[in-house]
Formats: C-alpha cells, structure tokens, sequence
C-alpha cells in the first residue's frame, strides 16, 4: 500500500515552487479577490472573521447602520431589497457604527435588535467606526475612492461585480428610490 505524503512533506513539496508559481498562484488569488473585498470583519451575531472575499463576483451594498436613527427604518427596506434580490446576486453589507451617537448597544444586543425589530437576514459584522482616523479599512478605502465619508447613518456605498465602486448614496436615498433601484438592477445584469 503507497505511503501517503505527510504534511511534511507537502510543505517541502509547496516550499519547493519557483518563486515565479508562487507568485503567479498569489496574483490568481487577488484577481479573484477585488481590493476593495480584501478585508474580514466578525461577524455580528458570532463575531467569528469573515472573509468578505466571499461575496467576490457579486453586486456589494455596504452601508453603515445604526438602532437608534432616523433612518433605522431603513433596516426594513435593506432587507427587502436582499430578499428580491439576493437570487441574482446582490449582498447587502451591515455595519453598525456609532460614529453618530446612536449605535450604544453591545454587538449582541444590535444582534438581536436587528433580527427581532426587522427580521434582518442580510450579513452584518460587528460595531465599528465608519469615518475619521478610526474608521475601519473597508470604510477608509470606499471613502477614499467615492470622495465621500458617509454623513450619517445609513450611507450607502455600490460596488459592481467586478468589486469597483459604482456609487455612494447619503441616508437621504431610501432603499426602495426607484433610481436607487434601478442603479442595481443595471449592475445586476452585468456579468462580473
């Protein structure tokens, strides 16, 4: 009976690989990964790291949110928006910030409150900062590029299939404005 290769071994064998494979293996993985996906966050409900790599390929809404706003109405057409659409690939991306003041519970309570006040499916990750110098990398990056921090609680920031930043929305656009709809409808029929 063959010997099966220990791990040892198969670290050597990895080890063993021009330097030109390696590389070339590392550049098909950030191909496959957009930038602005590059990043993992815990989640909300577990805090265990997520890899957001794995919405690679399909239409982003990354917006940040809050329990105690104005605008956390919003929760209600965000979650409408992922379940009309989840199917043709849209993700809607949550993070819960209190950047604003009105993000004060634990991770485990804005957990809860989402999920029993608005029955929230979409992936959200833990409390984070959104805008300034604390703002978390993801945030920092979509504000760089859409020339906008967000302004309050629930901005909206679009990427495309291809992970690019199509566009960024204050709160002011609700999740059901029709021009905000059609903007991803239009992404959503685009092949990545």
């Amino acid at each position: 009976m063959p010997r099966l290769p220990t791990r040892r071994h198969l670290l050597r064998g990895a080890l063993a690989l021009p330097a030109a494979g390696l590389c070339a293996a590392v550049r098909a993985a950030d191909t496959a990964c957009p930038a602005n996906l590059q990043f993992t966050f815990d989640r909300l409900q577990d805090e265990k790291p997520q890899s957001l790599c794995q919405y690679a390929g399909k239409v982003v809404l990354v917006v940040n949110t809050a329990s105690f706003c104005g605008f956390t109405k919003q929760y209600q057409g965000l979650e409408a928006l992922y379940a009309r659409y989840r199917e043709r690939g849209l993700v809607v991306l949550g993070f819960p910030s209190n950047d604003f003041s009105q993000e004060t519970g634990s991770n485990r309570e804005i957990a809860q409150f989402c999920e029993n006040t608005f029955g929230v499916k979409f992936p959200m990750f833990v409390k984070s900062s959104v805008r300034g110098p604390d703002a978390n990398p993801l945030f920092r990056r979509l504000a760089a590029q859409g020339g906008r921090a967000p302004l309050w609680n629930f901005h909206k920031y679009l990427l495309g299939r291809d992970g690019r930043l199509v566009d960024n929305f204050t709160s002011m656009t609700a999740p059901d404005n029709p021009s905000f709809v059609q903007v991803i409808e239009q992404q959503l029929s685009r092949s990545g």
